[in-house]
């Protein structure tokens, strides 16, 4: 059995960031090649977010005591609570490390014992920077979009006007001001571009504030968030452009599962070029320097100009970050023998200190206080002529 541990004490939510679509997908394909895999709460019982997944298998448990005696193979999906298990454990890093001193102690408490796995090459390299560990001892294991994005049909699109959609959190991190700041530059024209923005984020006091302010502007259609794979991929194969303007002041996209279900649906990304995003090319990918208005309104432009993907090459970035690939790369991990984690390194280290320390060297008979034998050693010694008899 292979179970997804979640945060002690939070639901998982459907349709709200690629922390939980990859938890879902990845159970969803385990169970579907037969292999076992479940999704663990804690301390939530059944009101765990349970009733929006009714193909995914959840099991509670109260206490995160009870998380240690789970005979399974336990991937730490989210959070990296400290404590031991029954076997070696996984932990996947979803998001960038944190950005105060007080939280680097837990973190690096609580993945010491784990086998770390990153979501891009860029997220590998920031977080052994953070947890100071080797960057070969972190795995790669990129998300993926569902199969239903590359299939879903695309109405047709006027060709006067470029439907833009924001479909992030509401959160600073994730843009959703540098956006705001775009539409009030002399760039944007309302009867050349729309721009719809979704609701997702808005169960948070943060989210619901944004949408407050989302509502109120004339050049923005405010829809709700979609919770399904097949929601998702509809509301996308409606527009043509998707923006991921992610904020790189104090947080650093670590892959960016958005931008590839946006490829795949057909749609061109404008995104900023920072963290993993640049990771996520799929073909159809616009890159902007983040946190610049200016650049992000130039580079909607750009994906206008550009038009509709062709649907060869929408097949293409079909092919590419598949949920058949990114399994096969999970399980590869999982099966492979695991690396000494660090706190095996450091415990083999202490032990190697702790040893006696050598002895010290006897200095030989007719040598010096160095060591070396004298002139009168060499003269006494017998003379061992080589090939006599």
């Amino acid at each position: 059995m292979i179970s997804f541990v979640w945060s002690p004490g939070e639901p998982l939510p459907a349709g709200t960031g690629g922390s939980e679509n990859f938890t879902v997908g990845h159970v969803r394909e385990l169970n579907r090649r037969g292999i076992e895999a479940r999704v663990v709460t804690i301390g939530l019982g059944t009101a765990d977010g349970r009733d929006e997944f009714d193909d995914i298998p959840f099991h509670s448990v109260a206490t995160l005591g009870d998380v240690e005696r789970l005979d399974d193979t336990l991937v730490f999906a989210s959070e990296a609570p400290r404590t031991t298990t029954v076997h070696p454990a996984y932990q996947i890093l979803h998001v960038p490390p944190p950005l105060r001193d007080h939280a680097h102690a837990s973190l690096v408490a609580g993945t010491q014992d784990r086998t770390l796995i990153a979501t891009s090459r860029y997220a590998a390299a920031l977080w052994a920077d953070f947890l100071d560990v080797d960057l070969d001892t972190i795995h790669v294991v990129y998300p993926f979009a569902e199969p239903e994005f590359a299939i879903r049909p695309r109405p047709g699109s006027g060709a006067e006007v470029t439907r833009v959609l924001y479909a992030g959190r509401l959160t600073p991190e994730k843009g959703i001001y540098t956006l705001l700041s775009a539409l009030h530059t002399d760039l944007f024209d309302s009867d050349c571009v729309s721009v719809t923005v979704t609701s997702a984020g808005s169960d948070k006091p943060q989210g619901a504030l944004i949408q407050g302010l989302l509502r109120s502007h004339p050049g923005i259609a405010l829809v709700p968030a979609r919770r399904t794979p097949a929601e998702m991929a509809s509301l996308l194969a409606e527009h043509d452009v998707v923006v991921m303007p992610s904020n790189a002041q104090y947080w650093h996209e670590t892959f960016g599962i958005l931008s590839i279900e946006a490829q795949h649906a057909g749609c061109r990304v404008v995104a900023s070029r920072d963290g993993g995003l640049p990771e996520t090319d799929c073909g159809a990918l616009v890159l902007v320097e983040p946190d610049d208005a200016e650049a992000l309104a130039q580079g909607i432009l750009t994906a206008r100009r550009l038009g509709p993907v062709p649907e060869h090459e929408r097949a293409d970035a079909g092919r590419r970050f598949t949920l058949v690939d990114s399994v096969t790369g999970l399980l590869d991990v999982l099966e492979a023998v695991p690396a000494p984690t660090p706190s095996r390194v450091i415990h083999a280290l202490e032990e190697l200190m702790s040893l006696p320390s050598a002895t010290e060297p006897h200095p030989r008979a007719g040598a010096d206080a160095s060591g070396t034998r004298t002139a009168a050693d060499h003269a006494a010694a017998p003379v061992r002529v080589v090939g006599s008899p």
